[in-house]
C-alpha cells in the first residue's frame, strides 16, 4: 500500500491514519470535503489535517466508517455528544442510527451489596450491572491482613510484632467482587485480624457496620441511590442493599429548556433548507 493512499488525521490531539477511501465513502459528507480540500476551515499540517474536534469519539466515527456498523461500549452514555460529532461531520447514515430512540434513552445501573456479619466477622460481595463500577470499587477497596513479623529469638518477640499485608478484593466475575473483615483463627492458631480501607479514606477499619456504612457513603457520592435494603435469608441474616444510578447524557443537563431531539431535528432541518436554498 502506498503512502498516497493513506491520510493522517489529528483530531483533538489523537493520530488516526487510515484510507482515503474510508474517509471519503460518504460524498456529500464534511470529511470528504476536507480531504478533497474543498472545505477551507481545515488545512494540511506536517501531513496531517488538523480537526478540532473530540478525538475520543472521532475513533467511534472511524469505526463506523470501517465498518458500517455502530459498535459501542456497554456502559457508553455520550450519545447526544456523538449526535453532535456526526452532525458536524455531517454524516448521515450515522445520524439516523443515533438518532433512534431506545439509544438515547438513560440507561439505570444496579449494584447490590451483600453484607454478613457472623461473629466477629463481616463478609461483603457487591454485584453490579456496571463492570467499570465493580472496577472503580476494586482500585479503591484495600483488604490489609494482620500477620505476625519474621521470628525472631530475641527476649522481646512475644507477643509477635504484627505486619499488614496489603491485598485487592477478589474478583470472581467482572460483575462482582468479594471481601470480609474482623478476626478469623489462622492455621497457627494466632488470632489476626482483616481491614478494609476505601479510599480516599485513609481509615482501616475491622468492624463490619464501619465498613458497611463507608462503602455506602462512597456509593452515594459516586452518584447511587439506596433503592432498598431487605433481609436474604432469615437463617444466617444476609442483609441486602439495592442501588441504582441513572447516567444521562449531557445535553439533558445542559439545556433544560429544549428537548435533546428538538435540538437535533432544528439542525437537520437548517441543513434541508440550505440545500433547497441552493437548488433555486
Amino acid at each position: 500500500m502506498s503512502s498516497q493512499e493513506l491520510v493522517t488525521l489529528n483530531v483533538g490531539g489523537k493520530i488516526f491514519t487510515t484510507r482515503f477511501s474510508t474517509i471519503k465513502q460518504f460524498p456529500a459528507s464534511r470529511l470528504t470535503r476536507m480531504i478533497d480540500g474543498r472545505d477551507q476551515e481545515f488545512k494540511m499540517v506536517g501531513g496531517q489535517i488538523f480537526v478540532d474536534r473530540d478525538g475520543v469519539l472521532f475513533g467511534f466515527i472511524l469505526d463506523f466508517l470501517r465498518t458500517h456498523q455502530l459498535l459501542l461500549p456497554t456502559d457508553f452514555s455520550d450519545y447526544h455528544r456523538l449526535q453532535r460529532e456526526a452532525l458536524f461531520y455531517e454524516l448521515d447514515p450515522l445520524i439516523d442510527l443515533l438518532n433512534q430512540e431506545h439509544l438515547l434513552q438513560p440507561r439505570p445501573a444496579f449494584l447490590e451489596v451483600h453484607f454478613l456479619s457472623r461473629n466477629t466477622q463481616a463478609f461483603f460481595r457487591v454485584f453490579g450491572s456496571c463492570s467499570k463500577t465493580i472496577e472503580m470499587l476494586t482500585g479503591r477497596i484495600t483488604v490489609f491482613i494482620e500477620q505476625p513479623s519474621a521470628m525472631t529469638w530475641s527476649s522481646n518477640s512475644f507477643p509477635p510484632q504484627m505486619t499488614l499485608l496489603p491485598l485487592p478484593p477478589q474478583r470472581p466475575s467482572y460483575h462482582d467482587l468479594v471481601f470480609q473483615c474482623g478476626s478469623d483463627s489462622t492455621t497457627d492458631n494466632q488470632t489476626g485480624v482483616r481491614y478494609v480501607s476505601i479510599k480516599p479514606d485513609d481509615r482501616k477499619l475491622a468492624n463490619g457496620t464501619n465498613v458497611l456504612g463507608l462503602l455506602i457513603d462512597t456509593l452515594l457520592m459516586e452518584g447511587f441511590h439506596l433503592v432498598s435494603a431487605r433481609t436474604l435469608s432469615s437463617e444466617d441474616k444476609t442483609e441486602c442493599y439495592s442501588f441504582e444510578r441513572i447516567k444521562r447524557p449531557e445535553a439533558f443537563t445542559m439545556n433544560k429548556t429544549l428537548k435533546p431531539e428538538t435540538t437535533i431535528i432544528s439542525e437537520q432541518s437548517q441543513k434541508k433548507k440550505i440545500c433547497e436554498n441552493k437548488r433555486k
